[in-house]
């Protein structure tokens, strides 16, 4: 069974191959010539007796030089693809020759009918049925003159009408073909674009959220650890305890994604995917980062649907790190609101440092460069004016039917806002969220 479905599988193979050769139309070509200067040799010399009653008594035309118009319109053939009307209008004008000089056309038909088949798969149907219409008048037109099944028996030439009609209209169906399948090709190509573009489009939203959380809290401690390492020994080893633990998390996340990506089957430690169950994790990460953040759930949780469990976390996860990247020492609240068919996001942030930070109790008025000294200045930044952060949170609440909402508030600090659809639909609108640049 196998060497037979090899042996198929090579016969396709070859067959493609001959479809695709340069030289097939010429050997078809030269095949047919052979073939229908043949037929047109032994329909000028019958041998049989019912192929001599069907002439009546009348002598038989025995054709010599003028097969050679019979062989021109098969070999012009050849030509057919890249000049279709010439092609035809030289097939015609051979056989129409032929017919005219008294001879059995019956096989020298197939020649312009082949012709018009090239028309009508190439050109429009305009062109296909006027050239049908031409070429199927003017076969008659000569086979009734001088044909010896025209003039004497009147009937045999009526197949003529029936081959146009069947060339031409099969034409059309097979372009038609060609087209349908042409445009399932283009939108099944169009679909697997689209499904790649949104992949992509995943995967840099979650290498960002992963990549730009962690990074922002390396970059805080690092900072922190610098600044206190002369005078407080034991900051700077909570500092670097600190981006051990977030670096720890983000290479994990990351291989995570990453094993996603080349579909890994090794025995790596299954951990649960980011969603609201882990915010705690998540905090406690802020707060290690010195960010003093709060979690506050209002209404009855219920369980929440991947995407859109996916897309609270990354909401919030990417809040806290705009707080963590431009605000310096500040407080941040995060608060989760469950309400019928909607779960609600809202983090804020003071942008102010607390009295008891440490970067703060160790600052000079001289040494600018400190986190705390610039707590300030940072706290003015409106945060994600650059990046993808924001872009990225309004994309992943998109995704499921959501929105987010951001602004400054009034204390100084800024607010990020989401609602979040669980069917998928977004819940009718609520006075109490906010408007773009607005706080609540």
């Amino acid at each position: 069974m196998r060497a037979y479905a090899c042996h198929m599988e090579g016969v396709t193979a070859t067959w493609r191959r001959w479809l695709r050769s340069p030289y097939r139309d010429a050997v078809v070509a030269v095949v047919l010539t052979v073939i229908l200067v043949y037929g047109s040799y032994g329909e000028g010399h019958p041998q049989g007796v019912a192929d001599r009653v069907q002439f009546r008594g009348h002598p038989v035309p025995h054709p010599t030089a003028a097969l050679l118009l019979v062989a021109v319109a098969c070999l012009v053939l050849a030509w057919r693809r890249r000049w279709p009307v010439a092609v035809l209008a030289i097939s015609v004008a051979a056989v129409t020759a032929y017919t005219l000089l008294g001879y059995v056309n019956g096989a020298a038909l197939i020649a312009p009918v082949i012709a018009l088949y090239a028309v009508a798969t190439r050109l429009s149907v305009l062109w296909a049925v006027t050239a049908g219409l031409v070429t199927v008048g003017v076969l008659m037109a000569a086979s009734a003159a001088r044909n010896p099944f025209g003039y004497i028996s009147a009937g045999g030439y009526y197949l003529i009408p029936l081959m146009g009609v069947a060339v031409v209209f099969g034409g059309i169906a097979v372009v038609n073909r060609r087209a349908y399948a042409a445009s399932i090709r283009d939108r099944a190509e169009q679909d697997a674009r689209r499904r790649l573009d949104e992949e992509r489009l995943r995967i840099a939203r979650e290498l960002h959220d992963v990549v730009a959380h962690t990074m922002a809290t390396i970059n805080v401690q690092a900072g922190v650890a610098v600044h206190v390492l002369p005078t407080r020994p034991e900051v700077a080893a909570d500092a670097l305890q600190a981006i051990k633990t977030a670096s720890k998390e983000g290479l994990r996340e990351l291989r995570a994604i990453l094993d996603v990506l080349r579909q890994a089957d090794d025995a790596d430690p299954v951990q649960p995917a980011p969603g609201i169950a882990q915010l705690d994790a998540l905090i406690d990460g802020a707060r290690r980062a010195g960010l003093q953040t709060t979690l506050t759930v209002t209404g009855e949780p219920f369980p929440l649907p991947a995407a859109v469990d996916l897309a609270a976390y990354r909401i919030v996860q990417e809040s806290l790190t705009n707080v963590i990247r431009h605000a310096g020492p500040a407080n941040a609240a995060v608060v989760l609101s469950y309400r019928p068919g909607e779960l609600s996001i809202d983090v804020t942030d003071t942008a102010r440092a607390p009295a008891d930070s440490a970067p703060s109790s160790t600052s000079t008025a001289s040494d600018t460069s400190t986190p705390s000294a610039s707590a300030a200045s940072a706290a003015s930044i409106a945060i994600g004016t650059t990046g993808h952060g924001l872009a990225g949170m309004r994309e992943r609440a998109a995704t499921v039917g959501g929105t987010v909402l951001t602004g400054p508030g009034p204390g100084g600090g800024y607010h990020v806002a989401a609602r979040l659809p669980v069917n998928g639909r977004p819940a009718p609108a609520r006075a109490d969220v906010p408007g773009e640049g607005a706080r609540p």
